[in-house]
């Protein structure tokens, strides 16, 4: 087996089907994913003096891309339904609940 980038290439030539991509409009240059990591995480992530750990970068990042897609107000029924179920975990037990009239 050949080493180095020849080896590479010869491993993975059927993946290199430029000819099919470009004609089923794919992009095959790196510049489309490197701009969209550089607006989508760079420029939210590394602003001045912040520092993220692991579980909160994760956040941060599932919000901002959601917020920049198409999937923001699915995002956003969740989040309130999953607040709502973590805020009052037995609200069906009061379903059908109906307070008695009180007599004034």
């Amino acid at each position: 087996m050949r080493q180095g980038i020849g080896g590479y290439l010869e491993k993975n030539s059927d993946r290199m089907r430029y000819d099919e991509y470009l004609r089923r409009g794919y992009p095959i240059a790196s510049g489309v994913i490197e701009g969209t990591c550089r607006h989508l995480v760079k420029d939210r992530m590394e602003r001045s003096g912040m520092r993220w750990t692991l579980e909160g970068a994760r956040s941060m990042l599932n919000v901002r891309a959601a917020f920049q897609s198409d999937h923001w107000r699915t995002f956003i029924d969740w989040h309130m339904q999953n607040e709502i179920n973590q805020a009052h975990p037995n609200r069906n037990l009061i379903q059908y609940y109906t307070p008695p009239k009180l007599a004034c």
